[in-house]
Parts: structure tokens; C-alpha cells; sequence
């Protein structure tokens, strides 16, 4: 089961990752008594077009929450979009809508274009995005074993978007890239939440959290504690 900002201009890839068409009512992600192995149990509510910022030492269980929540470790609980919880659907159906983006994910073939779904079809948006995401302009003709991790790094969260998921569960999206790139997948994700998809993100850089979070909760063994947000 496992699958494992200026004046806009011409749409981009924000306009085109917008969940179209679906129900503008409660749109959040609703986590609730959510236990995995000795973890747990774990509720949270992450908004639909804001970033919800995980952090907490080594070790807490972030990731495990995560791959909890995209059903791809043993769990019990329920998970919600909206009123439809995640028991009603099928895995596969579940993990396209709420993608797990892992931090060191895998890849299945030797060429990049291979990993990404229609790919001629949707190549000007995988382009833009590319770009955007501060990408050779090549990188998407490029064999895989000829990317640096931090390209990787950001290949995994574009095969994310191109499945115009509705969430995003980002472990450490930004781990490896040096400062000015962060800031440029920052802006894109920015880009995104404004196009409706709700982001729950693990993050040990408070600064990144900082600028990103529209709420953060801290992940300890004794549970999940909502850190307080104070207005400057």
C-alpha cells in the first residue's frame, strides 16, 4: 500500500495546482486519537491553504506522524478530509489527495521525466515549476544518478504538486539546500497554500518555521503541545 511574491502575471503552476472544482466547506484535514505502535494518541487540524509547522527532537516520532497520517504505517484512529474520513476511500485514492513527501524519497527508474505522470502533456507547467523551484533548465532530461540531493530533494516535492494533491505532508522538504534555494521553495510554497492546499511540514529550522507557520505544534513522548503564537 505504500507508495511508498509580486504582482502576479500570467498563471503558473499556483493557478494550476488549485483543487478545483471540490467542496469550499470544512476543507481542513482533521487528525484525531491517531496511535501508532508505543505513539500516540495524537489530534491536530491542519487548515486548508496554510502551513501547520511540526518540530521537536530527533527521534519524537514526526516522521512516523506523517506516514501515519498518509496511511503507510500501521495505525489506528481516524483521519479526515473535510466530513469524509480516510476509512471511506481506498489507500491509493487517500495518498493522491494527502501526498507524504519524504525527505530522502525513492526513485524507481534511471531517468527523471519517468517519475512524473503525463509528462509531455504537462511539461511547460513541470518546466515553470523547475524554474521556479531554482532548477537547471535541463534537470527534467537528466538521469537521476546524475542529481546532487538537494535536486533530488526538490524533484520529490515537484512529483508531489504534479498530483495536485489537497495536502502535503513535507518532512524536512528543505534539509539539504543552502539558503537562497530554501527561500525560492519557500516562495513556491507560499504559492501554493495560496492555492488552497494546506501544508503540515516538519521543520527543526526556526527561522523557516518563523516564516512559514501559520500554527506550529511541538512533538515531545509525552504527546503534541500547540506552541502559542505571539503577535510583534
Amino acid at each position: 500500500m505504500a507508495n511508498m511574491a509580486g504582482p502576479a502575471a500570467a498563471p503558473g503552476p499556483a493557478a494550476a495546482l488549485q483543487h478545483d472544482g471540490r467542496p469550499s466547506g470544512d476543507d481542513a484535514l482533521h487528525v484525531e486519537n491517531l496511535r501508532g505502535h508505543d505513539r500516540g494518541p495524537y489530534s491536530l487540524v491542519i487548515p486548508a491553504g496554510k502551513c501547520t509547522i511540526l518540530s521537536g527532537p530527533s527521534g519524537s516520532g514526526k516522521s512516523l506522524l506523517l506516514r501515519m497520517i498518509a496511511d503507510l504505517d500501521p495505525n489506528t484512529g481516524d483521519v479526515r478530509l473535510g466530513a469524509t474520513s480516510r476509512n471511506a476511500i481506498s489507500g491509493p485514492a487517500w495518498r493522491r489527495q494527502v501526498i507524504y513527501v519524504a525527505a530522502d524519497a525513492g526513485w524507481w527508474a534511471d531517468d527523471v521525466s519517468a517519475h512524473f505522470d503525463d509528462f509531455e502533456h504537462n511539461r511547460p507547467e513541470l518546466d515553470r515549476l523547475a524554474h521556479q523551484l531554482g532548477l537547471r533548465p535541463d534537470i527534467l532530461s537528466a538521469q537521476v544518478s546524475q542529481l546532487s540531493t538537494g535536486e533530488r530533494q526538490r524533484l520529490t516535492l515537484m512529483r508531489a504538486l504534479a498530483r495536485h494533491p489537497r495536502f502535503l505532508l513535507l518532512d524536512e522538504p528543505t534539509s539539504a539546500l543552502d539558503q537562497d534555494t530554501t527561500l525560492a521553495v519557500e516562495a513556491v510554497l507560499h504559492r501554493v497554500m495560496a492555492g488552497g492546499i494546506g501544508l503540515l511540514m516538519v521543520s527543526h529550522n526556526p527561522a523557516q518555521a518563523a516564516r512559514l507557520r501559520d500554527a506550529q505544534y511541538v512533538m515531545s513522548p509525552s504527546g503534541l503541545k500547540t506552541l502559542e503564537m505571539h503577535s510583534a
